[in-house]
């Protein structure tokens, strides 16, 4: 009977062992941020800083003085697109440096938007990319002017092809 009870004693213990691991592994793999595998490089970490301080304060909004009214070439046909745009940023620096360099954003958006595609701009994944390039020429121009991505968002406010 004692040899039994040993047994039983000796498995009961492997089990909660057991347990205790696979209780263990999963805190470990829920709880560790594996989010970061590889050292930043240094220029990196300024980006990540720039575009951490650009994510500050309340958001604030430049409207595009006149919407952006262009012709892009279709499988069918031409058409005709008439966007209007809003540049969002955080801090009222940013919307000075903003408002000051209008034009040179103004001529930034009208190359993005030059190269569109009709068939592509029909559906929303279209939009979306065309919206993600623009936002990306427009940081582009304000780091080569004041040092900073300075804008935090393109969003187009007005939506028209014809």
């Amino acid at each position: 009977m004692e040899e039994g009870g040993k047994k039983s004693k000796l498995i009961i213990i492997i089990v909660a062992a057991t347990v205790a691991l696979i209780i263990a592994g999963a805190a470990y793999y829920f709880l560790m941020d594996d989010n970061d595998p590889m050292p930043m490089t240094e220029g990196e970490a300024i980006l990540q800083q720039e575009q951490a301080s650009v994510r500050t304060g309340t958001a604030m909004y430049v409207v595009m003085p006149r919407p952006f009214v262009f012709n892009v070439p279709g499988a069918d046909r031409d058409r005709l697109v008439e966007i209007k745009v809003q540049l969002m940023m955080r801090g009222s620096d940013n919307v000075e440096q903003t408002r000051m360099h209008i034009p040179l954003i103004e001529g930034s958006l009208l190359k993005i938007f030059s190269t569109a595609n009709a068939d592509d701009l029909v559906t929303e994944a279209g939009k979306v990319a065309i919206r993600d390039s623009a936002l990306k020429a427009v940081q582009k121009t304000m780091q080569n002017i004041s040092g900073n991505l300075t804008v935090e968002e393109v969003l187009f406010t007005g939506f028209v092809m014809q």
